[in-house]
Protein backbone atom coordinates (compact mmCIF):
# COMPACT_ATOMS: atom_id res chain seq x y z
CA UNK A 1 0.00 0.00 0.00
CA UNK A 2 2.98 2.58 0.60
CA UNK A 3 4.55 1.52 -2.45
CA UNK A 4 1.32 2.58 -4.22
CA UNK A 5 0.85 6.04 -2.77
CA UNK A 6 4.23 6.31 -3.00
CA UNK A 7 4.40 5.66 -7.07
CA UNK A 8 0.87 7.62 -7.38
CA UNK A 9 2.47 10.61 -5.79
CA UNK A 10 6.28 10.31 -7.68
CA UNK A 11 3.47 10.06 -10.72
CA UNK A 12 1.96 12.94 -9.85
CA UNK A 13 5.12 15.42 -9.20
CA UNK A 14 5.95 13.81 -12.86
CA UNK A 15 3.04 15.24 -14.32
CA UNK A 16 3.22 18.52 -12.43
CA UNK A 17 7.21 18.86 -13.55
CA UNK A 18 5.77 18.10 -17.51
CA UNK A 19 2.82 20.28 -17.19
CA UNK A 20 5.25 23.11 -16.43
CA UNK A 21 7.08 22.94 -19.77
CA UNK A 22 3.53 23.10 -22.04
CA UNK A 23 4.19 26.70 -22.42
CA UNK A 24 7.61 27.05 -23.98
CA UNK A 25 6.48 24.69 -26.55
CA UNK A 26 3.32 26.79 -27.44
CA UNK A 27 5.49 29.57 -28.07
CA UNK A 28 7.60 27.69 -30.45
CA UNK A 29 4.83 26.73 -32.11
CA UNK A 30 3.08 30.32 -32.31
CA UNK A 31 6.61 31.58 -33.67
CA UNK A 32 7.05 29.39 -36.55
CA UNK A 33 3.42 30.10 -37.40
CA UNK A 34 4.14 34.04 -37.18
CA UNK A 35 6.98 33.37 -39.74
CA UNK A 36 4.26 31.49 -42.29
CA UNK A 37 1.96 34.00 -41.50
CA UNK A 38 2.69 36.58 -44.97
CA UNK A 39 2.73 33.31 -46.85
CA UNK A 40 -0.50 32.08 -45.52
CA UNK A 41 -2.50 34.98 -45.78
CA UNK A 42 -1.20 35.35 -49.81
CA UNK A 43 -2.83 32.09 -50.39
CA UNK A 44 -5.82 33.37 -48.47
CA UNK A 45 -6.00 36.59 -50.80
CA UNK A 46 -5.59 34.19 -54.03
CA UNK A 47 -8.70 32.22 -52.98
CA UNK A 48 -7.25 28.84 -52.38
CA UNK A 49 -8.89 26.59 -50.25
CA UNK A 50 -7.83 24.01 -47.92
CA UNK A 51 -4.46 24.69 -48.81
CA UNK A 52 -1.61 25.54 -45.84
CA UNK A 53 2.09 27.57 -46.21
CA UNK A 54 3.20 23.65 -45.54
CA UNK A 55 1.69 22.13 -48.14
CA UNK A 56 2.91 25.39 -50.53
CA UNK A 57 6.40 25.27 -50.04
CA UNK A 58 6.31 21.31 -49.93
CA UNK A 59 4.75 21.62 -53.55
CA UNK A 60 7.50 24.27 -54.18
CA UNK A 61 10.44 21.64 -53.25
CA UNK A 62 9.34 19.03 -55.45
CA UNK A 63 8.83 21.53 -58.37
CA UNK A 64 12.01 22.26 -57.84
CA UNK A 65 13.57 18.74 -57.60
CA UNK A 66 10.99 17.99 -60.68
CA UNK A 67 12.73 21.03 -62.54
CA UNK A 68 16.35 20.03 -61.50
CA UNK A 69 16.02 16.38 -62.48
CA UNK A 70 14.17 17.41 -66.00
CA UNK A 71 17.12 20.07 -67.31
CA UNK A 72 19.84 17.69 -65.76
CA UNK A 73 18.82 15.20 -68.22
CA UNK A 74 18.17 17.33 -70.96
CA UNK A 75 21.61 19.12 -70.00
CA UNK A 76 23.63 16.73 -67.96
CA UNK A 77 25.06 19.81 -66.39
CA UNK A 78 24.27 19.78 -62.33
CA UNK A 79 24.55 23.51 -62.59
CA UNK A 80 22.29 24.11 -64.98
CA UNK A 81 20.31 21.97 -63.46
CA UNK A 82 20.46 23.67 -60.00
CA UNK A 83 19.90 27.37 -61.56
CA UNK A 84 16.34 25.89 -63.32
CA UNK A 85 15.42 24.36 -59.85
CA UNK A 86 15.57 27.09 -57.97
CA UNK A 87 13.70 29.09 -60.68
CA UNK A 88 11.02 25.84 -60.81
CA UNK A 89 10.98 26.35 -56.60
CA UNK A 90 9.84 29.81 -57.02
CA UNK A 91 7.29 28.73 -59.31
CA UNK A 92 4.50 27.83 -57.25
CA UNK A 93 4.91 30.67 -54.90
CA UNK A 94 5.00 33.26 -57.67
CA UNK A 95 1.42 31.86 -59.28
CA UNK A 96 -0.30 32.16 -55.91
CA UNK A 97 1.14 36.15 -55.68
CA UNK A 98 -0.27 36.19 -59.18
CA UNK A 99 -3.16 34.65 -58.49
CA UNK A 100 -3.17 36.78 -55.43
CA UNK A 101 -2.88 40.23 -56.91
CA UNK A 102 -5.62 39.18 -59.79
CA UNK A 103 -7.75 38.03 -57.46
CA UNK A 104 -7.07 41.65 -55.36
CA UNK A 105 -8.08 43.83 -58.34
CA UNK A 106 -10.98 41.92 -59.23
CA UNK A 107 -12.11 42.40 -55.62
CA UNK A 108 -11.33 46.08 -55.92
CA UNK A 109 -14.21 46.63 -58.63
CA UNK A 110 -16.58 44.08 -56.91
CA UNK A 111 -16.61 45.63 -53.17
CA UNK A 112 -18.53 48.63 -54.15
CA UNK A 113 -21.58 46.92 -55.58
CA UNK A 114 -21.08 44.67 -52.29
CA UNK A 115 -21.56 48.04 -50.17
CA UNK A 116 -24.53 48.94 -52.35
CA UNK A 117 -26.10 45.77 -51.45
CA UNK A 118 -25.58 46.05 -47.96
CA UNK A 119 -26.87 49.52 -48.28
CA UNK A 120 -29.98 48.35 -49.96
CA UNK A 121 -30.92 45.22 -47.37
CA UNK A 122 -30.42 47.71 -44.44
CA UNK A 123 -32.48 50.23 -45.91
CA UNK A 124 -35.15 47.50 -46.44
CA UNK A 125 -34.91 46.58 -42.79
CA UNK A 126 -32.97 43.32 -42.82
CA UNK A 127 -30.87 43.29 -39.70
CA UNK A 128 -27.04 43.03 -39.93
CA UNK A 129 -27.00 39.17 -40.07
CA UNK A 130 -29.38 39.17 -42.64
CA UNK A 131 -27.68 41.44 -45.05
CA UNK A 132 -25.00 39.60 -44.87
CA UNK A 133 -26.66 35.92 -45.24
CA UNK A 134 -28.50 37.29 -48.38
CA UNK A 135 -25.06 38.37 -49.91
CA UNK A 136 -24.59 34.43 -49.95
CA UNK A 137 -26.94 33.83 -52.72
CA UNK A 138 -27.57 37.83 -54.50
CA UNK A 139 -24.03 39.45 -53.92
CA UNK A 140 -21.15 38.92 -56.55
CA UNK A 141 -20.66 35.07 -57.64
CA UNK A 142 -17.22 35.50 -56.84
CA UNK A 143 -17.98 36.35 -52.75
CA UNK A 144 -20.84 34.23 -52.66
CA UNK A 145 -19.42 31.00 -51.50
CA UNK A 146 -17.58 33.14 -48.50
CA UNK A 147 -21.01 34.97 -47.69
CA UNK A 148 -22.52 31.50 -47.86
CA UNK A 149 -19.69 29.86 -45.26
CA UNK A 150 -20.55 32.59 -43.23
CA UNK A 151 -24.57 32.31 -42.98
CA UNK A 152 -23.91 28.66 -41.98
CA UNK A 153 -21.63 29.84 -39.09
CA UNK A 154 -24.38 32.02 -38.01
CA UNK A 155 -27.55 29.85 -38.26
CA UNK A 156 -24.91 26.78 -36.59
CA UNK A 157 -25.55 28.95 -33.44
CA UNK A 158 -22.07 30.77 -33.37
CA UNK A 159 -22.01 34.30 -32.29
CA UNK A 160 -22.17 36.98 -34.62
CA UNK A 161 -18.96 38.45 -33.82
CA UNK A 162 -17.34 35.03 -34.42
CA UNK A 163 -18.68 34.71 -37.36
CA UNK A 164 -17.39 37.80 -38.52
CA UNK A 165 -13.68 36.82 -37.41
CA UNK A 166 -14.22 33.60 -39.69
CA UNK A 167 -15.30 36.15 -42.45
CA UNK A 168 -12.47 38.39 -42.45
CA UNK A 169 -10.07 35.32 -42.23
CA UNK A 170 -11.86 33.74 -45.58
CA UNK A 171 -11.61 37.37 -47.48
CA UNK A 172 -8.18 38.42 -46.33
CA UNK A 173 -8.72 41.86 -47.92
CA UNK A 174 -8.04 45.13 -46.16
CA UNK A 175 -11.66 46.69 -47.82
CA UNK A 176 -13.72 43.47 -46.14
CA UNK A 177 -11.84 44.39 -42.69
CA UNK A 178 -13.12 48.14 -43.09
CA UNK A 179 -16.85 46.89 -43.78
CA UNK A 180 -16.90 44.40 -41.11
CA UNK A 181 -15.53 46.32 -38.55
CA UNK A 182 -18.20 48.81 -39.05
CA UNK A 183 -20.86 46.86 -39.19
CA UNK A 184 -19.31 45.57 -35.54
CA UNK A 185 -19.36 48.87 -34.68
CA UNK A 186 -22.86 49.59 -35.51
CA UNK A 187 -24.06 46.02 -34.33
CA UNK A 188 -22.52 47.18 -30.49
CA UNK A 189 -23.35 50.91 -30.02
CA UNK A 190 -26.14 51.01 -32.48
CA UNK A 191 -26.57 54.12 -34.83
CA UNK A 192 -27.89 55.80 -38.19
CA UNK A 193 -24.97 56.38 -39.96
CA UNK A 194 -24.37 53.66 -41.25
CA UNK A 195 -25.99 53.82 -44.82
CA UNK A 196 -24.05 56.93 -45.19
CA UNK A 197 -20.93 55.30 -44.51
CA UNK A 198 -20.99 52.88 -46.70
CA UNK A 199 -22.18 55.26 -49.27
CA UNK A 200 -18.86 57.27 -48.71
CA UNK A 201 -17.30 54.19 -48.88
CA UNK A 202 -18.01 52.98 -52.18
CA UNK A 203 -17.63 56.50 -53.68
CA UNK A 204 -13.92 56.29 -52.52
CA UNK A 205 -13.32 52.49 -53.70
CA UNK A 206 -15.00 53.45 -56.76
CA UNK A 207 -12.79 56.33 -57.25
CA UNK A 208 -9.75 54.09 -55.86
CA UNK A 209 -10.25 51.42 -58.46
CA UNK A 210 -10.32 54.05 -61.66
CA UNK A 211 -7.15 55.21 -60.25
CA UNK A 212 -4.81 52.22 -59.80
CA UNK A 213 -6.20 50.83 -63.44
CA UNK A 214 -5.01 53.92 -65.12
CA UNK A 215 -1.61 53.59 -63.48
CA UNK A 216 -1.46 49.96 -63.23
CA UNK A 217 -2.18 50.33 -67.38
CA UNK A 218 0.41 52.50 -68.16
CA UNK A 219 3.75 51.00 -66.30
CA UNK A 220 2.29 46.80 -67.39
CA UNK A 221 4.46 47.53 -70.38
CA UNK A 222 7.54 48.72 -68.41
CA UNK A 223 7.07 45.93 -65.79
CA UNK A 224 6.61 43.40 -68.56
CA UNK A 225 9.50 44.47 -70.17
CA UNK A 226 11.75 44.56 -67.05
CA UNK A 227 10.92 40.98 -66.80
CA UNK A 228 11.79 39.79 -69.67
CA UNK A 229 14.99 41.49 -69.44
CA UNK A 230 15.61 39.21 -66.34
CA UNK A 231 14.23 35.48 -68.12
CA UNK A 232 16.26 36.71 -71.45
CA UNK A 233 19.49 35.65 -70.46
CA UNK A 234 18.32 32.20 -68.58
CA UNK A 235 16.42 31.08 -71.93
CA UNK A 236 20.50 32.07 -73.81
CA UNK A 237 21.76 29.69 -70.93
CA UNK A 238 19.41 26.98 -72.32
CA UNK A 239 20.24 27.15 -75.61
CA UNK A 240 23.12 27.52 -75.55
CA UNK A 241 23.68 24.14 -73.06
CA UNK A 242 22.86 22.12 -76.76
CA UNK A 243 26.31 22.40 -77.48
CA UNK A 244 29.27 20.45 -75.46
CA UNK A 245 31.64 22.96 -75.78
CA UNK A 246 29.51 25.31 -73.50
CA UNK A 247 28.32 22.34 -70.91
CA UNK A 248 32.02 21.30 -70.54
CA UNK A 249 32.68 25.80 -69.67
CA UNK A 250 29.84 25.95 -67.34
CA UNK A 251 30.43 22.52 -65.31
CA UNK A 252 34.12 24.18 -64.29
CA UNK A 253 34.54 26.09 -61.15
CA UNK A 254 34.91 29.05 -63.35
CA UNK A 255 31.61 28.39 -64.57
CA UNK A 256 29.97 27.84 -61.71
CA UNK A 257 30.97 30.89 -60.35
CA UNK A 258 29.80 33.29 -63.30
CA UNK A 259 26.12 31.13 -62.90
CA UNK A 260 25.87 31.88 -59.23
CA UNK A 261 26.87 35.52 -59.47
CA UNK A 262 24.23 35.91 -62.82
CA UNK A 263 21.62 33.99 -60.33
CA UNK A 264 22.04 36.18 -57.29
CA UNK A 265 21.78 39.40 -60.05
CA UNK A 266 18.73 38.46 -61.51
CA UNK A 267 17.17 37.82 -57.98
CA UNK A 268 18.47 41.08 -56.77
CA UNK A 269 17.50 42.51 -59.88
CA UNK A 270 13.85 41.17 -59.92
CA UNK A 271 13.26 42.36 -56.45
CA UNK A 272 14.43 45.90 -56.95
CA UNK A 273 12.39 46.18 -60.33
CA UNK A 274 8.91 44.76 -58.71
CA UNK A 275 10.01 47.12 -55.30
CA UNK A 276 10.57 50.38 -57.77
CA UNK A 277 7.34 49.28 -60.11
CA UNK A 278 4.84 48.30 -57.06
CA UNK A 279 1.85 50.57 -56.36
CA UNK A 280 1.12 51.78 -52.74
CA UNK A 281 -1.51 48.95 -51.65
CA UNK A 282 -3.75 48.93 -48.83
CA UNK A 283 -2.63 46.75 -45.54
CA UNK A 284 -4.74 44.53 -43.19
CA UNK A 285 -4.50 47.25 -40.51
CA UNK A 286 -8.35 45.73 -38.92
CA UNK A 287 -7.28 41.99 -38.73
Amino acid sequence: MTAALGLAGGFGLFLIWWSGWEVPARRVTVVRHGRLAGLQEAINQAGVQRVTAGSLLATCAGVAAGAGLVVFVLTRSPMIAACFGFFGGWLPFMLVRWRAHRRTAAMREIWPDVIDHLRSAIRAGLSLPEALVQLGTRGPQELREAFGDFGADYRSGARFETSLDRLKHRLADPVADRIVEALRLTREVGGTDLGRLLGTLADFLRDDARTRSELEARQSWTVNAARLAVAAPWIILILMSSRPEALAAYNTPAGAVVLLAGLVVSVVSYRVMLRIGALPSDERVLR
